[in-house]
């Protein structure tokens, strides 16, 4: 028991802080250009439930931490916490209404929480680069597994890794990103040796392997080692923008791969994390130190911009597509039509939470214990 409330406190403390600034990014970037197209913001909530504390500014907002810290919101003038943007509320005569605004602009305020999140993301990449240097491992080729696809295609210790299926390679970074999703694919790949270029062709097998979190996964492997030598190139403030800007996309593409993957039954499901084990990851990052908790932010920060982009109602991506709608039909989507998705797009998200949930409990080994205790 001593153990498990342990695990709560600092986990959870974690999690919640972490989790806070990055929604607290979030519901800005919706506050910011909402303020700017002119619409009246009655609430900006980090949390949700029964207010802890609060307070309200001098143009009405009322600013407040709430009870249960999974996320937050932006209550803007003539419109519900979760309800369908299009559904006209009754009239406002100043016209601050976010109902009353043009098509584009409603749809630039949803865009903008996600914005914010790619771009804190990239801010907070670009300030690590700067400070300490970017993390690169040189494509090298330090060992090669015996039996391995790699050895069979004739990789050799000291190669340096060029090219595979046509992208340069300039670290070993980006060999990972391509042979983990793509198991079962032959690939091109073209090594320097001795100084000249020799042309080999390899097929990663499908493996399971364990992350520093526990979590287990599936993954393209070739069987090669990477030299030792970690080192962190220095970069200035623009090379570390572009740099910080190349990872936000490599992330998302990594990202979005793998969630089509689990879809296409190509990649195991069980792969998907819930809140229990992002506050597990949370509280071993803090431990870690300051750098990996900024680095776990940005990332953490990407993947909320890209879920809240899915085109699920109740989701900012649900609420854009509803928009797309209304440009092309020059009407808004009818209210019963909205409704009946935002019912099916809040069934969606909850399942996708409880099952997410399920999968923490299952890789905590929470569900065994309890099996066991009534077997």
């Amino acid at each position: 028991m001593q153990d498990l409330i342990q695990f709560a406190w600092t986990n959870g403390v974690s999690f919640v802080v972490i989790l806070s600034i990055i929604v607290f990014v979030h519901e800005m970037g919706h506050y910011l250009v909402a303020r700017w197209n002119g619409v009246r913001i009655e609430v900006f909530s980090i949390g949700f439930g029964p207010e802890l504390y609060g307070w309200n500014d001098r143009r009405g907002t009322r600013w407040k931490v709430s009870a249960l810290p999974l996320g937050g919101y932006v209550k803007m003038a003539g419109e519900s916490i979760a309800g369908a943007p299009q559904a006209p509320p009754p009239s406002n005569e100043h016209g601050d209404a976010f109902h009353t605004k043009r098509v584009g602009q409603r749809a630039a305020v949803v865009a903008a929480g996600p914005a914010a999140n790619f771009l804190f993301a990239a801010l907070v990449l670009a300030a690590l680069f700067i400070a300490v240097g970017e993390r690169v491992t040189p494509p090298e080729v330090s060992d090669v597994r015996a039996g391995s696809p790699a050895a069979a295609a004739g990789f050799q210790p000291g190669d340096l890794i060029r090219s595979i299926a046509g992208r340069e390679i300039e670290r070993f970074e980006d060999i990972q990103d391509i042979v983990r999703t793509s198991p079962g694919v032959t690939l091109d790949v073209t090594v320097e040796r001795a100084g000249a270029l020799v042309d080999l062709r390899v097929t990663p097998n499908l493996v399971e392997r364990e992350d520093r979190f526990g979590n287990v996964f599936q993954v393209g492997e070739v069987g090669i080692v990477r030299a030792g030598g970690v080192v962190y190139r220095p970069l200035d403030p623009a090379s570390a923008v572009w740099a910080a800007v190349s990872d936000v996309w490599r992330i998302s593409a990594a990202t979005l791969a793998a969630v089509g993957e689990m879809i296409g039954g190509a990649r195991n499901a069980d792969e998907l994390g819930g809140p229990i084990r992002i506050a597990q990851m949370s509280g071993q990052v803090a431990e870690s130190g300051f750098m990996d908790v900024l680095w776990f932010m940005a990332v953490l920060s990407i993947n909320l911009g890209l879920i809240n982009l899915f085109p699920i109602p109740m989701l900012d991506g649900g609420h854009l597509v509803f928009y797309g709608y209304e440009a092309l039909r020059g009407r808004p989507m009818g209210e019963r039509a909205q409704e009946i998705g935002l019912k099916v797009g809040l069934a969606l998200v909850v399942s996708l939470m409880l099952f997410a949930t399920w999968n923490d409990l299952v890789q905590l080994e929470v569900v065994s214990f309890f099996v066991n205790l009534v077997s």
